[in-house]
């Protein structure tokens, strides 16, 4: 499946579905919008040629839902600008939930027991951390705002027919499950710890400058239940920022489908491609767009995979009450869980989950800073003549029929184009998720990029945190970035000082 390209560039030109799922192949058409709107939205994202000034709207990258707060160590958890009062409730009710500490079982305080038994965090928020990006662990740390990820590629005919028609991603670690968990309950032995090993590889930049880069290895401590499957595979995460998603699940799937090129026809050695889920068997596929492989299709879902998976919380979308426990670990399964059948069927019951997936929807995009700086408005332009915009895409309006009103018909500016690309062997974690082989990964979206030292206090970027500011990150780059990366090193040192300034203006 994952070398057979021609294969989801066919289905994709197949398949058409309404709503949330493929929007009719990859035509740029949309069925949202009439042939005015459609000509205004096309003129209006279309690339600029102008570099001598800002753009119409471009500090406004999350369109009228932008927050122009004071910028602070808060700035990633503020509610959408153009929220109602009643939704400006809901938002803080799901912002209560996100950072709600759980217990484990059983506890006098009902509402909050069932974590566990094995997990990652105690909250959403001790993942995404100010609701921003997460880091490596640092000395003396547990690893709570990244994981190791556990898988293998399918091996039996049965298992390579699911993979193939989208219902599975993967294979889990038999004893393991889908993650590795650092933390237990009372009376139960974590699972094992991550550990990290840095090589530093020097790179010369054009000017005789020298940068070095830090290459990790990953292997786990204290291994809890056995040892791991050979054919298990580790690919490091760290919890991404959650600023704007409510606004990347409204972009039409048709303006993401077409930009893919499955196959390079138009030979720029760009070849992006979407992934695809089957949410059960006998439906249509569907796109998907979230997490660093793109294999979560909405919010919604992410939030009660990452409820049960990192928490060990069931919801009424994954009533997993022993989280990722698997048929292994029978004592993880033994223990008392915190479903209160008086409170539903399962341990954070609705509205749990519709507020949580609201409050995540709903958080904003800080406005731009410095967009008409001429250093910046230079950077901005070497962004575009190096070839960065074949994968980051700057700009998409929102669907009209996008579940939350205030979200659509928006101009926002993502800077990602949400499809999966070949990153070279450097990056590769050689985990096939879905359509996603070992070497690709989604584009991650750019905004809020520069505020993440204020936010999180660090600069450490990619999937896993290697890159220790942008001028690492942009190093790293492979595959089919390459040539993009290469040109970034040979610019004099005041062109790439100008491009990172314009990034960290984002």
């Amino acid at each position: 499946m994952i070398g057979n390209r021609s294969k989801v560039f066919a289905l994709l030109l197949s398949v058409g579905m309404a709503g949330a799922a493929l929007a009719g192949g990859l035509s740029a058409q949309r069925n949202d919008l009439d042939t005015k709107d459609l000509a205004r939205v096309r003129a209006v994202t279309a690339p600029t040629r102008d570099f001598s000034k800002a753009e119409a709207f471009e500090a406004m990258p999350g369109g009228a839902a932008t927050t122009k707060k004071t910028i602070n160590r808060d700035i990633f958890s503020q509610s959408s600008a153009n929220l109602t009062f009643e939704q400006e409730r809901d938002f803080k009710l799901g912002n209560a939930l996100f950072r709600k500490l759980w217990v484990s079982s059983p506890s006098s305080t009902q509402a909050s027991d069932g974590l566990g038994p094995l997990y990652n965090a105690r909250s959403c928020q001790a993942c995404h951390l100010k609701d921003g990006r997460g880091h490596p662990p640092r000395a003396g740390e547990g690893a709570s705002s990244m994981f190791l990820r556990l898988a293998r590629a399918p091996e039996t005919a049965e298992e390579r027919a699911a993979v193939e028609d989208y219902l599975i991603l993967n294979m889990p670690d038999p004893v393991y499950g889908e993650q590795l968990q650092e933390f237990a309950v009372p009376g139960m032995k974590a699972e094992g710890h991550l550990r990290i090993a840095y090589e530093e590889v020097p790179v010369t930049l054009a000017g005789g400058e020298v940068v070095s880069l830090r290459k990790p290895s990953y292997s786990v401590d204290d291994l809890g239940y056995g040892p791991l499957d050979k054919a298990t595979t580790l690919s490091p995460r760290v919890a991404p920022p959650m600023i704007g998603i409510g606004l990347i699940e409204a972009i039409e799937p048709a303006d993401i489908l077409a930009n893919a090129d499955p196959d390079d026809a138009d030979g720029d050695g760009i070849s992006g491609r979407p992934q695809l889920r089957r949410m059960e068997s006998g439906v249509a596929p569907v796109l998907g767009r979230f997490g660093w492989k793109a294999q979560n299709t909405t919010i919604r879902l992410q939030s009660a995979h990452a409820f049960a998976g990192d928490i060990g919380i069931s919801t009424p979308d994954v009533p997993k009450s022993h989280g990722d426990c698997t048929t292994v670990e029978t004592d993880c399964l033994a223990m008392p869980v915190g479903v209160q059948k008086r409170l539903g069927d399962t341990e954070a019951p609705d509205p749990v989950l519709d507020l949580v997936t609201f409050y995540s929807q709903n958080l904003a995009v800080p406005a731009r800073r410095d967009v008409a700086d001429p250093q910046v408005l230079r950077g901005k332009a070497l962004f575009y003549d190096l070839g960065c915009t074949a994968c980051h895409t700057p700009k998409f309006v929102t669907s009209r029929d996008a579940e939350i009103s205030q979200h659509a018909f928006q101009l926002i500016w993502p800077y990602s184009d949400f499809l999966l690309h070949d990153m070279g062997e450097g990056l590769a974690d050689g985990q096939q998720v879905g359509v996603a082989s070992g070497t690709e990964w989604r584009t991650a979206p750019l905004w809020g990029i520069g505020l993440t030292e204020t936010v999180n206090g660090h600069t450490f970027f990619l999937h896993d945190g290697r890159a220790r500011n942008l001028t690492e990150a942009i190093l790293w780059h492979g595959g089919e970035a390459q040539r993009a990366r290469d040109a970034f090193a040979a610019l004099e040192k005041a062109d790439r000082e100008a491009l990172i300034h314009f990034l960290e203006s984002l």
